[in-house]
């Protein structure tokens, strides 16, 4: 019997490997232009931000490292060549899985805490760390762009950054934006709704209304649909928190969202994950 665990053990982390290579063998790296120098790359996990120029390539997030070689191919195509810097907009392995790939040739630049949380991530390694970070916020000066690293506190998690690239008038939001789509506040990382809705709300009242904006999921955005996605949070998270103080049923409370906001949770995040959430929020 134990020699039958041995042989079976092998075989199984071998079935889980390709398993989880086969999750991502369909995935295509898609380009969409956005403004100047400045691409999205869609694929899976996060979307990445892309600047080429004469200073060379940059990429902000990476998404999950069975990509990297799919994505430094579309980087490629699109004429640029191995990222000198790597911005992450926090901590997550769908935005920083590649991280250890790019981070042998590139520099990784990122909020502390994001470097303090990829630091107690079992076997992340060492080239994937930030080796650049920063408090509060930050500047970048490359490809003739001004890129403003906006720390976003507690809010999606306790690292956050938006990445406003100021000349090409594009702002990535990470994951302070799912467009059109119930949110991830990762409660446990020192995310709350509260901080969540403020983040946003500071970067609308920051940037010009014809920016364009890179979502960290989903379809590239106006200031609008970040405005209307924004609106529909706090809406949807007040009712949330009525119906729990109320003593109302958790399902009952999603399902009602499912009617109020259809289509809102077909992502990772649905209703009743929000309701979840919002719970998580006020329980901490």
């Amino acid at each position: 019997m134990r020699l039958f665990f041995r042989l079976l053990l092998p075989l199984t982390l071998t079935t889980q490997t390709w398993a989880a290579e086969d999750r991502f063998a369909a995935v295509d790296i898609k380009p969409t232009h956005v403004a100047g120098a400045i691409h999205m790359l869609e694929g899976a996990g996060g979307n990445i931000g892309l600047s080429i120029g004469d200073d060379g390539t940059l990429i902000v997030d990476d998404q999950y490292a069975p990509l990297g070689d799919k994505i430094q191919a579309a980087i490629a195509e699109l004429g640029g060549d191995q990222p000198r810097l790597i911005l992450n907009t926090h901590f997550h392995g769908d935005h920083t899985g590649s991280n250890p790939q790019f981070g042998r040739t590139g520099t990784i630049v990122a909020h502390d805490n994001v470097r303090i949380r990829l630091l107690t991530t079992a076997n992340f390694p060492r080239t994937g760390l930030p080796l650049v970070t920063y408090d509060d916020d930050a500047t970048v000066h490359f490809n003739d762009d001004t890129i403003a690293l906006i720390h976003l506190p507690n809010g999606h998690t306790d690292g956050d950054s938006a990445v406003w690239f100021k000349h090409s008038n594009v702002v990535h939001m990470g994951d302070h934006f799912f467009n059109g789509r119930f949110p991830y506040v990762d409660i446990d990382s020192g995310g709350s709704i509260d901080g969540f809705i403020a983040n946003v709300e500071n970067v609308l009242a920051l940037v010009p209304d014809d920016i364009k904006i890179i979502p960290g999921h989903g379809a590239l955005a106006s200031k609008a649909d970040l405005q209307s996605t924004i609106d529909a949070v706090k809406a949807s998270s007040a009712s949330v928190r009525a119906g729990l103080s109320n003593g109302d049923d958790a399902a009952d409370i999603a399902a009602t969202l499912d009617q109020d906001y259809p289509g809102w949770g077909s992502g990772f995040i649905n209703a009743s994950r929000w309701v979840a959430i919002i719970l998580a929020d006020a329980n901490k």
